[in-house]
């Protein structure tokens, strides 16, 4: 039978006869990870371009990038004979010289020994003659491999620009799809910057001049092109549309992983309508911004904002945040204690400084007054210390009698870092958070925007930060940072944990506190220890670690650990001091680190987020849900993965109506064995024989009992992301209350296959006596 043109199967007979670089080329992603490991065997092409794009093509489908190797030549002649082509990560960096360019790169080598060598004939034909398919390191993902620096070519359509229909990336600028910047069905090199050009100006197309409608419509097709997106729209008494909210799926995943520090912030308006815009912003693991929904507000009063926060805690499932972080504002402050009263409300301090600037004047200018006034927010220790700091301020610079400071220290509980130390923030609270970093709509709107076409554009806005977490989470994964000091188990610990910006903030506490403090320790007595430790050239502020070498727990006065999730100085000298190489895992928070968005949902830990829900069910659900569509997710570019993500959903549904059936097989049995007993109170006569007797009807009435015992060494085919198994064979055999032999079991295999270990019993045992 003759194969279809185009066809796998054509292209792999193009690859053997040394046809590959002539047609195949057009049809290289469409072959799959298995497939495209088998085309390289006794592959031929006939010049060393089509060899490097051969292997380069292997690459990009697989996830890596490619470096040219060694070469030898035939005697005597320039000609040559073999060629090898490396894996990017071949070799390590300590293996070349140190010189001032090369010491601040990132580390990509991992002495990777994957690598394929051609060899050469008279006829000039290359022939693949070994191929190492193995990897030591972390391959990029199908999202990520636009990104791998061999990756040179670029597709595009008959008109000249870039064919949607070759990019996922046009379907998800619809609203398809969530899928980040550089899917599985892109060519190699599409870069993300030629992506959104074209795109942004296909797809930005204002749906119509009906204002509220018009955004009401939009709304309404996100929401059939993707089933988890969300808007709320509250309309006035004479029915007219006045508050809405949105956000979509993705924001919705994204919150689950870092909605635990939120920014409110009220301070932009779109200039058409003059409506207030008012982003909820997070900070991923990255330590940039991360957007979890948007609201339009007709006005500032506490109902718009009561229903505005009631229906962004529905949108997420009914989880509050931890910390909320607002402008100076009562109606928010008195909304806020109505519908996250476990949360704790805070002033950003980014807002403060820039109200600053309007209601201080030629003040705030002053360096030294600045000072003054972080001194009051960040450097108190005590409430007298705050009081006698904010006076000396206000008498410095006479401004008793300045209203907005007045009515800022009124709420001091709220911005004082003395009232909120056990407040977790994520860093959005600390001076180097930045103002960029806040202000996330500059320069979004002009003065003719619709709010149908503003909605569009924080589309783009928010596409643009998911692209930038897409490049930085590759960067994580395919490089490795420069550590100050090479051979610190700390530190090695830290940069295989933490991506490359929070590392970089831990080294520097690590450095801190090695090589620029000063410490006095005491024993309490057991295994308690007291460490009193100053900042060299800071002045003589003390700060008291206390650690428990027994149980490994420390915790600090600055706070910083509770505050940020990243340890002090001051607690990595004390570490340092007890010679501990080993940061405990306990203290390297998860949504710091490159796996922030693995495992984000453990059902079988309940936490005090989940306790909050009105009921128990309904959170469950909701995170399952969520859980499974993130799944949908990441499978549905492959036929491969999606038949895992159904196979592994049908064998989950039929190990459920085992275990239901099993159990009521179990209550059933609990209650014939019941009435049992009751009879056997009745019937069993007093006196001398009694015990002979129970102990007949105890030997008469030890019937075998069926058992779901999983055998993990029999079958295992998945695992749940940490790890470990969760699908095994199980097997039915009797159990005996009285002591056997192995001849007694007789095992039957069963080939249904159910969620590993569980052990499920049908009846309870007889009484012994």
């Amino acid at each position: 039978m003759d194969s279809i043109p185009g066809s796998q199967e054509e292209l792999l007979r193009m690859r053997k006869n040394g046809e590959a670089g002539k047609k195949g080329e057009d049809h290289g992603n469409a072959l799959s990870r298995k497939e495209a490991t088998e085309e390289l065997i006794g592959c031929m092409v006939h010049s060393e371009e089509e060899a490097y794009k051969l292997y380069c093509d292997y690459g990009h489908r697989i996830g890596f990038s490619v470096r040219k190797g060694k070469q030898s030549y035939f005697i005597g002649t320039r000609d040559i004979r073999t060629k090898d082509y490396y894996c990017s990560k071949e070799g390590l960096k300590y293996d070349e010289p140190v010189t001032e360019a090369n010491f601040n790169r990132p580390d990509t080598r991992t002495n990777c020994k994957a690598m394929v060598r051609f060899r050469v004939d008279e006829k000039g034909r290359w022939t693949v003659i070994r191929f190492v398919p193995l990897h030591n390191h972390q391959l990029a993902k199908p999202g990520e491999r636009h990104l791998l620096r061999s990756a040179k070519s670029f597709a595009v359509g008959k008109s000249g620009v870039i064919d949607p229909a070759e990019s996922a990336e046009s379907h998800a600028m619809n609203g398809s799809s969530d899928r980040t910047v550089g899917d599985i069905s892109e060519p190699p090199g599409y870069t993300t910057r030629d992506c959104y050009n074209h795109d942004n100006v296909q797809n930005i197309t204002l749906i119509g001049a009906g204002d509220s409608q018009s955004l009401v419509s939009y709304f309404k097709r996100r929401t059939n092109e993707e089933g988890m997106f969300y808007w709320d729209v509250q309309v006035d008494q004479e029915g007219r549309m006045t508050n809405f909210f949105f956000r979509d799926g993705k924001s919705r995943s994204d919150y689950d992983c870092f909605g635990d520090a939120v920014i409110f912030d009220t301070t932009y308006r779109t200039n058409k309508y003059s409506l207030i815009c008012a982003p909820f912003v997070g900070v991923n693991h990255h330590w940039h911004n991360v957007v979890f929904g948007f609201a339009f507000l007709l006005d500032d009063s506490t109902a718009s904002y009561v229903w505005l926060f009631k229906s962004f805690l529905e949108s997420m499932g009914g989880r509050s945040p931890k910390s909320i972080f607002t402008d100076q504002d009562e109606a928010i402050m008195q909304a806020a204690e109505q519908v996250f009263p476990n949360t704790q409300h805070c002033f950003s301090y980014w807002h403060i400084l820039k109200n600053a600037q309007s209601h201080l004047g030629t003040v705030n200018t002053s360096q030294a007054f600045q000072n003054m006034f972080m001194k009051c927010m960040q450097g108190c220790d005590t409430e007298m210390e705050l009081q006698e700091s904010w006076d000396a301020m206000l008498d410095e610079y006479k401004l008793q009698d300045n209203d907005w400071l007045n009515g800022l220290y009124k709420f001091h509980n709220r911005w004082c870092s003395v009232f909120n130390k056990d407040t977790f923030d994520g860093g959005i609270n600390s001076s180097q958070w930045g103002e960029v970093s806040n202000n996330i709509l500059t320069g979004v709107a002009d003065e003719s925007t619709s709010i149908t076409r503003f909605a569009l554009l924080l589309e783009k806005v928010v596409k643009t930060l998911r692209r930038n977490e897409s490049e930085e989470d590759f960067r994580c994964s395919q490089t490795a940072p420069v550590r100050a000091i090479k051979h610190s188990t700390v530190l090695k610990q830290a940069a295989e944990s933490y991506t490359h910006r929070m590392y970089k903030l831990f080294e520097a506490e690590f450095l801190d506190g090695c090589g620029a403090t000063s410490c006095h320790e005491n024993s309490c007595g057991g295994s308690l220890l007291r460490f009193e430790i100053t900042m060299q050239g800071r002045g003589s502020k003390m700060w008291t670690v206390l650690l428990d070498t027994s149980t490994m727990e420390i915790s600090c006065g600055c706070g910083k650990f509770e505050r940020m999730g990243l340890l002090c100085s001051h607690a990595l000298k004390a570490f340092s001091l007890q010679n501990v190489d080993m940061v405990p895992e306990k203290y390297i928070l998860k949504r710091w680190t490159k796996d922030a968005r693995r495992s984000m949902y453990n059902l079988s830990q309940e936490d005090s987020t989940q306790q909050e829900c009105t009921e128990a069910e309904l959170a469950y659900r909701n995170r399952a849900m969520q859980y499974a569509y993130n799944l949908a997710l990441k499978s549905q570019e492959l036929e491969e993965a999606r038949k895992i993500f159904w196979d592994s959903l049908e064998t989950g549904e039929k190990a459920l109506e085992v275990f239901f059936e099993m159990r009521n097989l179990h209550a059933q049995s609990a209650k014939d064995a019941s009435t049992r007993e009751k009879k056997k109170k009745k019937k069993i006569p007093k006196g001398p024989s009694t015990k002979k007797a129970k102990q007949a009807l105890a030997s008469s009435s030890a019937a075998p009992v069926l058992t779901a015992q999983t055998n993990e060494q029999q079958f295992q085919s998945a695992q749940d992301a940490n790890g470990n198994a969760t699908i095994g064979r199980s097997y039915y055999y009797q159990v005996f209350p009285t002591p056997m032999q192995p001849n007694q079991i007789f095992m039957h295999p069963n080939t249904m296959p159910v969620c590993a270990p569980q052990v499920f019993w049908l009846a309870d045992w007889p009484e012994q006596n």
